[in-house]
């Protein structure tokens, strides 16, 4: 069965980017570092993995879907095993940041494809991009339970290995499986482009990833280069140094493309893709719902750990609800969408997920009991499951098979773009209060709130299917 291993491989790829946070800790004081050297390879792994989603998405029209899926899983598999072996920073930054992070491009976009292709009917369609967004989705969920427990119980170079035998038993899995009939792959890569796309994703996703440290306009505090202060505390955050670099090379990026596609030459992303209305508004509301979702969780999670006290084992399980409604709404998604239209679902998910938001402001004290989060968190994670799988299916679904390669990666892009910036948001608002309680954290969710609202109102915008 095809959807098995691509929903495993989504799994895998989500738990990687969750449980170290758990394992920090355990993990610089193992290697003789410090905590910002292991937080530094988290944020090296989001950075290779969001801004090479692009062009390993295009590199499945040229080696195929199957096969580059399967060198995704090689490259991640031996980044993995070298991270589970690493006596220094060096090489953890080698196997998780860099190896694990080129492995995600190259396998997450072909999942997305395999599916759209292989699926002869939007109902179809939505049933499987529902087991694979669920997947991804308990896998975030679940990675800082599972890391916990496996760091608490076997040490932390235990949850890389059980990587690896995911991505083995991935792999005996997919070779098995028959490759639906591909178009004509392409026989020529737009190296530049590639280049271009990445440098400008790399700046974008990592001026963002400074905001919880220098906040989103003026810096909390001196942002220097060794000993060369680049912009003081009090002077424009570093966000906009960063974005404006990205921006600038994602311009010269649109300039390649146009010009060779005056040539009659293939370009890494076709120009056409970013004019069409419904695409923008698919991909605006995947953008938020990672953004929501992600932010959400870290919020949550901080609350528990910092005001009630939770470990990261007690911090997963109050997590439950949110895992359990987005797996529940997963699991209904070929019946949602024989029901309903593509684009209700995803205004629906949005309301449901605002409801979520609201209880969880209404119900969640720190002194309330343990009963008051699961209401709110359960529509949280019910909203969000109701959307992605829609709001994927009606972008994919806008395409041909030919030009798959093309949206899925632009596609993944904006979604991981969306998980950063939810982290980066929910952290910077935190950070910029005097201190962490009930207030902060209210105003974190609160500005969820309002992201996710403004999601909604993409939504509304979608055409009628």
């Amino acid at each position: 069965m095809l959807v098995l291993p691509l929903a495993l491989a989504q799994f895998v790829a989500s738990y990687a980017a969750t449980t170290m946070t758990v394992a920090v800790s355990a993990i610089a004081a193992d290697l003789g570092t410090t905590v910002l050297g292991v937080q530094t390879a988290i944020t090296v792994f989001t950075l290779t993995m969001a801004s090479l989603m692009v062009p390993g998405s295009k590199l499945s029209d040229l080696l195929g879907r199957k096969r580059c899926f399967l060198a995704g899983l090689a490259v991640y598999g031996s980044g993995a095993l070298l991270a589970s072996a690493a006596h220094g920073p060096a090489l953890l930054l080698l196997g998780y940041s860099v190896l694990e992070g080129v492995g995600s491009a190259l396998m997450i976009p072909p999942i997305y494809i395999l599916i759209t292709v292989a699926s002869p009917g939007l109902e179809a369609r939505a049933r499987a991009f529902g087991v694979v967004s669920g997947a991804g989705a308990l896998g975030a969920a679940a990675g800082p339970l599972v890391g916990g427990l496996v760091t608490t119980w076997l040490g932390w170079r235990a949850s890389f290995l059980l990587q690896v035998l995911l991505v083995a038993l991935i792999v005996l899995l997919t070779v098995r499986v028959t490759e639906p009939p591909a178009p004509p792959r392409e026989e020529e890569f737009d190296v530049a482009g590639a280049v271009l796309s990445a440098a400008g994703l790399f700046f974008v996703v990592f001026g963002v990833l400074q905001t919880g440290t220098y906040g989103w306009l003026v810096s909390r505090a001196d942002f220097a280069v060794g000993a060369v202060v680049l912009l003081p505390a009090g002077g424009i955050s570093p966000l906009w140094l960063f974005a404006g670099i990205g921006a600038a090379f994602l311009v010269v990026f649109f300039a390649h493309v146009r010009s060779r596609e005056r040539a009659g030459r293939a370009a890494l992303v076709p120009s056409g893709l970013f004019r069409d209305r419904v695409t923008w508004l698919g991909l605006t509301t995947q953008h938020v719902q990672w953004l929501v979702l992600q932010g959400a969780f870290f919020v949550v999670a901080v609350f528990l750990q910092e005001v009630r006290g939770y470990d990261a084992i007690e911090t997963g399980l109050m997590l439950t609800p949110a895992t359990a409604g987005i797996l529940g709404a997963s699991a209904a998604a070929g019946r949602l969408a024989r029901r309903h239209s593509q684009r209700g679902l995803v205004r629906a998910g949005f309301a449901v997920t605002v409801a979520g938001l609201a209880l969880v402001l209404l119900l969640v004290r720190a002194d309330s009991g343990v009963a008051g989060a699961v209401p709110g968190l359960f529509l949280l994670g019910a909203g969000v499951g109701v959307m992605l799988t829609a709001s994927v299916n009606l972008v994919q679904s806008r395409f041909p098979d030919s030009a798959q390669g093309d949206i899925s990666g632009v596609s993944r892009s904006v979604s991981n773009l969306g998980s950063s910036v939810g982290t980066a948001l929910a952290g910077s608002v935190l950070a910029g209060t005097p201190h962490l309680g009930g207030r902060s954290f209210a105003l974190a969710l609160t500005t969820l709130g309002v992201v996710a609202l403004a999601g909604l109102a993409a939504a509304v915008r979608l055409p009628s299917d």
